[in-house]
């Protein structure tokens, strides 16, 4: 038996010391991991079209990834073989409806019903995003986010979703995480469909709250009994120093980071005090769309990497802040240049634990990407093991403490697609070989059986 727990100056829990009821699991996205992006029906989505355009750093595209849509029941198999009980996943709206609405391409749903019941044939629960990031190319060429439709297609293809898995599958997730989506991709411009401005941000998050809330609503009209979430993203916010203007700072990025989307789910409306850009959103407001929005989630999905250290900049429009970098901070970091700071996860729980109307909290997503490396067949990838032991560490402290903590998922099962990131981002407990597809399961992966199993050594 390896002694894979070697850093902590005291003893981490066991997997018993969570209970029987805490949910321990891995996660992966469609896009980043099927490939096979124009077979067997399959409608081009936003991120087909968008790296094409020389977007992608290093230059490569997602149209193979680690191609799950092939590999799926040797990949599953390896959920099984490393004791993980629950496996999340996304679907493609484009490989179901290829058009976003209208007619249902059926290989996409028989080939998501194969990998439905691959799971269950292999004991593994599984947990369904529905919606992570790619959009169908058809419906932003309407606008997308920022169109008001947009709830009417997504209504649409969640109740093809159910009607086709609700049967089978008891966990659902309706958006992953929103603020990324419109301020990468409506804001920013750096992710699909690249688009840039307040004027596309603030819709596709009001757009984007509303189809939460009918995602919900649409999954317990269908099958009243389902367990309904959605996953936000979230950081611990920290000023860069005592000065009054980096405390203002942080709390404007608290705002956007950590308040925009759970305030309005729990009926708290839009930070908007303490971020007064945001009155601007009452410009695609309709009435009764806050107390639509206002939604009784059975869980809150959180998705933790790290911190962010908080200062003033009169150069960031709106916002008045900016992030210093952990590389700029001379901090341990991920080379994802994100710092390793375990306490955040610990925070974020606690924070959206105090929310009077957030039920559960599950953890969907958590892990790190660095420098890993084939040496005679392995990958001894121990910065990952240390950082999954710290921050669940991190996870029991909030546990102890009675919070609203009732699960954990690692990002990710195979190294995969990283968005605009490309390729030379490793997230993975499984090494994808992308010239062989062949899978090498990291040190990590067989440090996270072992915490499962209950075989660690200390």
């Amino acid at each position: 038996m390896n002694n894979w727990s070697s850093f902590g100056e005291h003893k981490m829990p066991t997997r018993s010391d969570f209970g029987r009821k805490f949910c321990w699991g891995v996660s992966a996205s469609a896009l980043q991991t099927e490939g096979a992006h124009t077979l067997h029906g399959k409608g081009p989505s936003i991120w087909d079209d968008f790296v094409t355009k020389g977007k992608i750093k290093d230059k490569s595209t997602h149209f193979t990834a680690s191609n799950f849509y092939h590999h799926f029941k040797g990949d599953i198999s390896l959920i099984k073989d490393l004791g993980i009980p629950n496996f999340r996943f996304s679907l493609s709206w484009s490989r179901i409806l290829p058009n976003g609405t209208g007619e249902v391409n059926r290989a996409g749903l028989n080939y998501y019903h194969q990998v439905i019941d691959t799971c269950l044939e292999n004991g593994i629960e599984p947990w369904i995003t529905l919606y992570h990031w790619d959009l169908p190319l058809e419906l932003e060429k309407q606008g997308g986010w920022t169109n008001r439709n947009i709830t009417t297609w997504f209504e649409e293809y969640v109740r093809v979703c159910l009607k086709a898995f609700g049967g089978k599958v008891k966990n659902w997730m309706v958006l992953n995480e929103p603020l990324v989506f419109t301020g990468a991709g409506y804001f920013a411009g750096f992710h699909a469909p690249g688009k840039k401005g307040l004027s596309n941000f603030l819709p596709a998050v009001h757009h984007a709250c509303l189809c939460m809330s009918i995602g919900y609503r649409t999954i317990k009209e269908l099958y009243p009994d389902a367990n309904v979430g959605t996953t936000l993203s979230s950081s611990l916010i920290t000023p860069y120093s005592t000065k009054g203007s980096d405390l203002m700072a942080s709390k404007r990025m608290d705002a956007l980071v950590n308040r925009l989307f759970i305030e309005p789910i729990l009926g708290l409306g839009y930070p908007i005090e303490t971020l007064p850009i945001l009155n601007k959103i009452n410009k695609w407001v309709m009435p009764g769309d806050m107390e639509l929005i206002k939604t009784n989630f059975d869980f809150i999905g959180l998705q933790v990497y790290t911190r962010e250290v908080v200062t003033s900049s009169i150069f960031t429009p709106y916002l008045r802040a900016k992030i210093v970098m952990a590389s700029e901070r001379k901090v341990h970091h991920t080379k994802m240049d994100w710092e390793v700071y375990p306490a955040s996860i610990y925070e974020s729980i606690k924070n959206f634990s105090a929310y009077e109307g957030v039920q559960k909290i599950i953890i969907t997503e958590n892990g790190a990407s660095f420098e890993d490396e084939v040496i005679l067949g392995r990958v001894e990838d121990i910065q990952r093991i240390h950082y999954l032991e710290k921050h669940i560490e991190q996870v029991y402290k909030a546990y102890s403490e009675n919070h609203k903590i009732a699960g954990y998922f690692v990002w990710s099962l195979t190294d995969n697609f990283e968005w605009a990131e490309g390729y030379h981002q490793r997230f993975g407990l499984i090494y994808i070989d992308y010239l062989t597809q062949e899978r090498i399961i990291k040190n990590s992966a067989f440090w996270y059986r072992d915490f499962l199993s209950g075989k660690l050594l200390y």
